[in-house]
């Protein structure tokens, strides 16, 4: 594995775990909140960049066309295989909400908000970077 693509794992790894530290357990406690709010949305963010910026240097590392559209990346990845159709659903929507929260284009919802940081956020990165893992494991072998 490339060393910019090691590296980029290491800090989505990180920022997975200190997200994990101040993720609230309750709706009404995140909500409640506005530091725990502000915190759990940051977080989101960064690791929504980083996970953007890893598919961009998987992409670079193996030649692969960069497509126009930033949102496109993720439909590059699952045409070579790298990622699955759910999998680049998810992680396309995800760099959707972050696109909300960075730009401000709208009201963050902070029940959608809530769900994507307990339930879906740590889960969706993770399978993304098993899969950026086998890949370059399957490329080496």
């Amino acid at each position: 594995m490339n060393k910019r693509i090691k590296d980029k794992t290491k800090d989505i790894e990180k920022y997975i775990e200190q997200s994990s530290l101040i993720k609230p357990k309750t709706f009404k406690e995140y909500k409640g909140d506005f530091k725990t709010k502000a915190a759990c949305e940051r977080y989101f963010e960064k690791i929504a960049e980083a996970v953007i910026d890893l598919a961009f240097l998987v992409m670079k590392d193996r030649s692969l066309p960069i497509p126009e559209e930033e949102h496109q990346i993720f439909d590059v990845l699952e045409g070579e295989e790298i990622i699955n159709s759910d999998l680049a659903k998810r992680l396309k929507d995800m760099k959707g909400m972050r696109n909300v929260i960075a730009h401000q284009y709208a009201e963050v919802n902070d029940e959608i908000m809530f769900i994507a940081i307990t339930e879906e956020l740590e889960n969706d990165v993770t399978l993304f970077l098993t899969a950026v893992r086998k890949s370059d494991k399957k490329r080496d072998s």
